[in-house]
């Protein structure tokens, strides 16, 4: 009988001998081969937490004791350990979440899945704990290597070592990458402590030799175990973190669970903040993993277990593999164009750039705050920085984006790769607050493509400007096809005239939700009710012609992939209000909730983003609308040009 099929929660481990233990750990791998294979999600960084996860719960007592993971990714084995051990629906509506849950176990605390966030949550939790008098629980924060080059980290670190007597204990998962290698000061840092034998084995054999000498030894001895500060500089460096009043214990091989298990150990006697430096290797157990030099199966679709390559095959383009095409080809032409990516360089479409123009691309760490600071002196200094990052992460530099780059008017492009439903990565990874946020920046002009073509035609018109922010959002997955534009008006593209003089509805698609509505127009039509359907392409500023174009219909219809509140809707309601434009507006996008994890269409369904339900909607609107007189509008001019059909204006 399997032993993973024995553990039903954590003291299940209690029982277990050494060597059951590593069997158990051979055990939980090849079950996240095989299950994962099947569902895709992050195989690479559980694969290599498995004894670390082991050794953390047979030490720590959950959910007493708070087991914190940062970004969360790496928390199968934990969630297999917790009794949690059906994976056929990982990720998928229904199924077990890719990241911590709630809703799911006790033993889980953190549903943020965006790094560097945990040993803040450590630091709260730790001083709940001694307020309430409850300091016999503990507080364990697992990091990583990649999430400590964040800035909130160390504000973290900063309040944490304040308290010298406050038991929290920080396991720095070091295994050298993020989604790829990890890059900068603290990343050398911790290359050095790897790579250097470590104090203590110095000190013993010290005293062994030192001991062995007449007269001189012993003293000798005392005299070098006195100057332990400066030796420990020079033999293991780690004094970074205990010259900020944290105690060190490592490196420790995170694969050996009697070794980890002894440090934990310590740390967990020692009454105070403790960081315990383990080493382990992402795709453990896993050659396919180990020899994938981009990012080692940090995040797999659906593949084969044996040979690790992907079970399909598809040829239609993806959204992030057209931004990566389009920008190395604007990069040739333009010496000026820079390229900036926190921690993600494959991931948002960077690396062929990066291949191409080494010099002109800057990682700067899972540091978006930084990034976009480091974004306005580079466009300051006279070149255009591209800043690639998904949706959800934008959030975190918001502040940056608003008084840094707006408000001196420095030409920085911000490409947005996951706007909107990305789907399987649940509630903290759908890109649905952009539009929203970005509302209020001063002169921020903000694009959407629909199609494979508008993404490499508004890249290019984005890195034109020179004097204000730009940004361009687009999906995740594969591009649909090409949705042509039959015209313009303004500097909308119409995608779809009506059927008559006197048209009821202006629907304003947004970005890939284009087919969407074009099938929505056609229900419409079907019902007798003529249809216009626009993409405006620059959603903010809202399009000066938007308005008298709204004028000529009965009602306008707005369609997003971004939550309603404070959305596109929203803009274009207020334009209306401002031009005078009395017409019924419905705005269709994401309700002002978390959303769950999923597949992109089956919740586009759940909240009713299809064009059957907005068509039965807008029939509904339509039908209660008072017959108007629209002649007087029609006699007003439209601003804009329209080329295509006078029936617009």
């Amino acid at each position: 009988m399997p032993l993973l099929t024995r553990i039903s929660g954590p003291r299940d481990l209690d029982r277990l001998t050494p060597q059951q233990l590593d069997q158990l750990a051979g055990e939980i791998r090849s079950f996240l081969i095989t299950s994962v294979a099947k569902t895709g999600g992050h195989l690479g960084p559980n694969l290599g937490v498995v004894e670390l996860t082991i050794a953390l719960h047979r030490v720590f007592a959950s959910p007493a004791d708070r087991i914190l993971w940062d970004t969360g990714h790496q928390s199968y084995v934990h969630k297999l350990l917790t009794g949690r051990r059906d994976f056929s629906r990982l990720r998928a509506s229904g199924g077990l979440s890719g990241y911590p849950s709630r809703a799911e176990s006790d033993h889980d605390v953190i549903e943020n899945s965006h790094a560097s966030t945990v040993l803040g949550w450590a630091d709260g939790l730790a001083k709940a704990n001694e307020l309430r008098g409850q300091s016999h629980r503990h507080v364990v924060a697992v990091t990583g290597d990649g999430a400590l080059t964040g800035g909130m980290a160390w504000e973290a670190l900063n309040n944490i070592a304040a308290a010298k007597d406050r038991p929290l204990v920080i396991v720095v998962n070091d295994n050298e990458r993020s989604y790829a290698p990890t890059i900068g000061g603290l990343a050398n840092h911790l290359a050095t402590l790897r790579t250097t034998d470590g104090y203590e084995r110095f000190l013993a054999r010290g005293k062994q030799m030192l001991n062995r000498t007449p007269v001189v030894g012993k003293p000798l001895y005392e005299t070098l175990h006195g100057a332990k500060k400066g030796l420990k500089d020079v033999i293991a460096p780690q004094g970074m973190f205990e010259d900020l009043g944290l105690k060190y214990v490592g490196p420790i091989d995170g694969h050996d669970i009697q070794a980890l298990e002894s440090a934990l150990h310590r740390a967990k006697r020692f009454g105070g903040p403790v960081i315990v430096h383990c080493i382990t290797e992402k795709g453990r157990g896993y050659q396919p993993a180990r020899d994938d030099e981009a990012d080692q199966f940090h995040s797999v679709g659906v593949i084969h277990p044996d040979t690790g390559l992907p079970a399909k095959t598809s040829r239609a383009a993806d959204w992030t593999d057209v931004f990566g095409e389009e920008i190395v080809r604007l990069g040739r032409e333009r010496e000026d164009i820079v390229a900036i990516t926190a921690a993600m360089l494959r991931p948002v479409g960077l690396h062929a750039f990066a291949q191409e123009f080494p010099e002109r691309v800057f990682d700067v760490g899972i540091a978006e705050q930084h990034g976009t600071v480091s974004a306005a002196g580079l466009a300051t200094g006279g070149l255009h920085p591209v800043f690639a990052v998904y949706a959800t992460f934008l959030n975190r530099a918001f502040d940056q984006l608003l008084m840094d780059v707006a408000l001196h008017r420095c030409g920085v492009t911000f490409v947005l790769d996951r706007a909107g439903i990305t789907g399987p990565d649940g509630p903290s990874h759908h890109g649905m607050w952009d539009m929203s946020i970005l509302q209020c920046v001063p002169g921020l002009r903000l694009a959407a493509p629909r199609d494979a073509d508008q993404l490499r035609a508004q890249l290019r018109e984005a890195v034109e400007v020179d004097d204000a922010p730009t940004v361009v959002r687009y999906s995740k997955g594969k591009v649909g096809p090409a949705v042509p534009a039959l015209g313009t008006v303004g500097g909308m593209d119409v995608l779809r005239r009506p059927g008559t003089d006197s048209p009821d509805v202006l629907i304003v698609s947004v970005g890939a939700l284009a087919q969407v509505c074009l099938e929505a127009a056609e229900h419409l039509d079907r019902q007798g009710i003529s249809a216009t359907v626009v993409d405006p392409r620059w959603v903010k500023p809202v399009d000066e012609a938007l308005p008298g174009l709204a004028a000529r219909h009965r009602m306008v219809v707005t369609v997003e992939d971004n939550a309603r509140s404070g959305g596109v809707g929203s803009a274009i309601a207020q334009a209306l209000r401002d031009a005078d434009v009395d017409v019924p507006l419905r705005d269709f996008g994401l309700p002002a909730r978390f959303l769950d994890h999923g597949a992109r269409d089956e919740l586009l369904t759940a909240v009713g983003l299809t064009g059957p339900d907005i068509a039965r909607q807008v029939t509904g609107h339509v039908a209660r609308l008072p017959q108007q007189d629209l002649s007087a509008q029609q006699a007003q001019p439209v601003r804009g040009d329209f080329v295509g059909d006078d029936r617009l204006g």
